[in-house]
């Protein structure tokens, strides 16, 4: 089921690396042109557009994008009690997760009287995405929704696809984890549809309950999605930010022949199974090893409940047996690979897992699989994909968080740099910059400003 690539002997360099291994084949392009004429009519036709665009994708016209609080609130008065005790499990270990990734605000002194202070300030709105594909989500409702509020966001907004045999609501549990995490503003919108909404904002529909605005505006989109999902937020990155271009999920896993295969497959199978589309790869220094998996593949793909989709994910060009020359021949590999979850079998997994650069997370040793990080160790699982992971990050506080300077300076701190600046901007043919000191400081006395000391640092915002 498995593909190989066998690379031991070879010396590449990573560009060459990263062109042979595993990939779909992913033209963003393409989906870009797509979902343009989606962004273009959210933004200029408001609701009705998401309406018909909701009949269109999900295959129902939602009466209410607005899902009404009643919904909400019943959805989660719905919720089991084993359900319920596992959302808030996940609810606290997250958050702890997450509030211990908050910078700490800074006093710097330059010179005598000149401080630079190092601020955090949060955005004032987010937009939250959570898919409703093949799976339900309400992981990524709590994934989104606690790293926002650990930043110390305000308003949050989240969207998820309307559901046909839901009457055009999101799923319930979705629901239910937006009143577990005090979520009110909630729509019944998917897609490209839905990043459009949040970047421009909506009108109402006329005749409907949406009023004259549906949706303001946010400063910040985030969550996971298709490719669809991840060329909508391409487009409006610079309007609004983004946190990164999550898209379809991957695996890679290094093992050697210490390693437990039937650990190994069943991490493999527990991403293959959210979408045929999805990434599975083993990169391993034994051949032995190698075998085994292909012979636990056979036989947990078959009893597995998506088994389709799952052999479908494995068999795919995105999929298959990495072998490599030894462990450091691994660690090239997976720094060319860039997996989203990287996960580490092998004797020393601690001294590997901190050689790797390029991962959106690292899994480290037999007891730690994917699906951990997917639900309650703590870290968030919104995660880069496609090989971004070279240089973009997980969801974490610092995608809602601006790092502002504040300057201050009293008059004799500003004295006792004048003259290297006025150099400088006189160097660059900016006098006028210099200008704006020389009026400040003056020769005589009796130009003097009553001096004023920088105000002790306050508590963070």
């Amino acid at each position: 089921m498995f593909q190989r690539l066998d690379l031991r002997g070879s010396s590449l360099t990573r560009t060459e690396l990263a062109h042979k291994l595993p990939r779909a084949k992913v033209d963003i392009d393409v989906a870009l042109e797509s979902v343009r004429p989606i962004i273009d009519r959210v933004r200029t036709e408001g609701a009705s557009a998401l309406r018909a665009l909701a009949e269109t994708f999900d295959g129902v016209r939602p009466e209410h994008l607005r899902v009404p609080q009643e919904a909400i609130d019943r959805a989660e008065a719905d919720l089991s009690d084993e359900l319920r005790q596992a959302l808030t499990m996940a609810i606290e270990h997250i958050r702890a997760g997450h509030e211990a990734q908050l910078p700490t605000p800074t006093q710097t002194q330059i010179v005598p009287g000149g401080v630079v202070r190092q601020r955090w300030i949060p955005v004032e709105r987010v937009g939250l995405y959570v898919p409703g594909g093949l799976a339900v989500y309400p992981s990524s409702v709590i994934h989104n929704v606690v790293a926002a509020q650990s930043a110390g966001v305000a308003d949050v907004a989240l969207a998820s696809p309307p559901q046909k045999e839901f009457g055009g609501l999101p799923h319930p549990t979705i629901l239910a984890a937006c009143k577990l995490l005090g979520i009110t503003e909630v729509y019944a919108v998917g897609g490209a549809q839905a990043v459009a909404m949040f970047a421009y904002g909506a009108a109402g529909e006329p005749g409907t309950s949406d009023g004259d605005v549906l949706c303001e505006p946010v400063d910040v989109v985030t969550g996971p999605g298709n490719i669809f999902v991840a060329a909508a937020k391409r487009a409006v990155h610079g309007v609004v930010g983004i946190d990164a271009e999550a898209g379809t999920t991957e695996i890679a896993v290094i093992a050697d022949a210490c390693a437990n295969p039937e650990y190994v497959t069943a991490d493999l199978l527990s991403q293959a199974e959210h979408d045929p589309a999805a990434a599975s790869v083993l990169i391993t220094d034994s051949e032995e090893f190698a075998d085994a998996c292909d012979a636990a593949i056979a036989t947990q793909a078959e009893t597995t409940k998506h088994s389709e989709r799952v052999k479908t994910a494995l068999s795919g060009p995105q999929s298959g047996i990495v072998l490599v020359d030894d462990i450091d021949a691994a660690i090239d590999v997976a720094n060319a690979y860039c997996a989203e979850h990287l996960e580490i079998h092998t004797r020393d997994a601690a001294a590997v897992a901190s050689r790797i650069r390029n991962a959106g997370a690292i899994f480290v040793g037999p007891y730690t699989p994917v699906p951990l990080g997917d639900y309650v160790a703590g870290s968030n699982h919104v995660l880069p994909t496609g090989g971004t992971a070279r240089f973009a990050a997980g969801l974490n506080v610092m995608v809602f968080i601006k790092p502002v300077q504040e300057i201050e300076y009293t008059r004799d701190a500003l004295a006792s740099v004048q003259g290297s600046l006025t150099t400088l901007a006189n160097d660059e043919d900016l006098p006028a910059h210099g200008d704006a000191i020389a009026v400040r400081i003056g020769q005589a006395d009796t130009q003097k400003q009553p001096e004023t000391q920088p105000q002790p640092e306050t508590e963070a915002q």
